[in-house]
């Protein structure tokens, strides 16, 4: 497949350092890379959006094969349950800004990386000016919103999209680049319903998982720059960590894709909140209070008085052997509709997951089995944790 050459006249006029010959001279000996190869790498201007589980590997790797300018787009701080699959982000940087901590790493790996920071949200109000000046995008995402937000923009630029996403022990990879091949919307037409798919939160992922899909977005990435291989485009590629399995998939272009198709129906970005049913999709009020919530210290000081209300902890039983709020009842949310007997449909409730999106599922399942008196757990057992009992581990 022959792509177009997106660096133009740039590389020409860039120029290796003695030091640099030096670094990479494994790069410099192979006939697919050599001296021009070098040189278009280091004219290259990448944009990583994320510096997460995705984002750790493949920026680091971009850094060390000599890409001269990587865009970091992150807003967020290095939580301890980072470090277990976000290489860049050390025990000590517990508490930082993700892209101070990445900054730091990529130009102690590589003194000459340019490195550009975008400590902001990407949204609708910035994405075609931040993405203008980037040669590749490179999508370390984890959430629908933003997934189609840099589908539709990189779309409207002409920008390759280098695609990746994890969840639990499998991987996605691919390259998004119309009009040569199929976009995000050509394989995913319509977002899921809200929650429907958990996310790596909710549902985990093995720490290992990203590594090997970050790499591969950081090769085709590079292949891309290049001008050489056969890239990702129209190619979906599958992993399965458990199994130890690589699979492929084609994926066409849609006809009708309202962005890449023939008559695109899409010409400006969107609210991708409002598109993926984000926003204003917070589980609503259960009957029986006006509020249909209750916050961990109302629980707590209702313990306190000695009442001690029916609390269902819908959680599934890994998490259960995390922690535990004393005297709960446990029924994992997918057994719930065939345990529906043991519950007693007179009896106040307080229903709880981890952040209190399953519960309230729950609540909606036992209100249309008749259960009337229900009350949700603001924030799950983690508020319950930081507000109440902080000698419970988080998760």
């Amino acid at each position: 497949m022959t792509l177009p050459d997106f660096l133009g006249d740039r590389a020409s006029s860039v120029q290796l350092s003695p030091a640099e010959i030096q670094r990479y001279a494994r790069h410099l000996i192979m006939p697919e890379v050599a001296m021009a190869g070098q040189k278009r790498l280091k004219a290259a201007k990448v944009l990583c959006i994320g510096t997460g589980g995705l984002g750790s590997p493949l920026s680091l790797y971009l850094a060390a094969a000599g890409v001269g300018t990587i865009g970091l787009a992150d807003f967020d701080v290095v939580d301890v349950s980072n470090l277990q699959r976000q290489i860049i982000h050390f025990t000590t940087d517990v508490g930082r800004p993700k892209i101070d901590s990445a900054q730091e790493k990529l130009t102690a790996l590589n003194p000459d990386l340019i490195v550009r920071r975008h400590e902001h949200p990407v949204d609708s109000s910035n994405a075609l000016e931040m993405f203008a000046d980037y040669d590749v995008i490179v999508d370390g995402t984890d959430n629908f919103p933003t997934r189609y937000l840099v589908n539709d923009a990189c779309v409207l630029l002409g920008k390759p999209n280098v695609y990746g996403s994890i969840f639990r022990f499998d991987g996605q990879a691919t390259v998004f680049y119309p009009p040569h091949g199929p976009c995000y919307r050509c394989l995913y037409p319509e977002p899921p319903p809200p929650d429907l798919v958990p996310n790596c939160a909710e549902g985990g992922v093995l720490g290992i998982l990203p590594g090997l899909i970050g790499v591969v977005q950081a090769t085709e990435t590079v292949k891309l720059i290049l001008g050489t291989g056969t890239p990702l485009v129209g190619r979906l590629l599958l992993y399965d960590a458990l199994e130890m399995t690589f699979r492929e998939m084609k994926v066409r272009k849609n006809p009708r894709c309202p962005i890449c198709g023939p008559e695109p129906t899409i010409r400006e970005l969107i609210d991708y909140q409002e598109f993926c049913g984000v926003r204003g999709a917070e589980p609503a009020a259960a009957s029986g209070d006006s509020s249909g919530e209750i916050t961990p210290g109302e629980l707590k000081a209702l313990f306190d008085r000695g009442a001690r209300p029916f609390v269902l902890d819908v959680r599934n039983p890994e998490e259960i052997a995390i922690c535990r709020i004393a005297g709960s009842t446990v029924i994992p949310l997918p057994e719930l509709p065939a345990r529906l007997g043991e519950l007693d449909p007179s009896t106040p409730m307080v229903v709880h997951c981890k952040s209190g999106v399953r519960s309230a599922k729950a609540i909606t399942l036992l209100q249309s089995a008749g259960f009337s008196e229900l009350r949700n757990l603001k924030g799950g057992i983690l508020a319950w944790i930081q507000d109440v009992d902080p000698s419970l581990p988080s998760y």
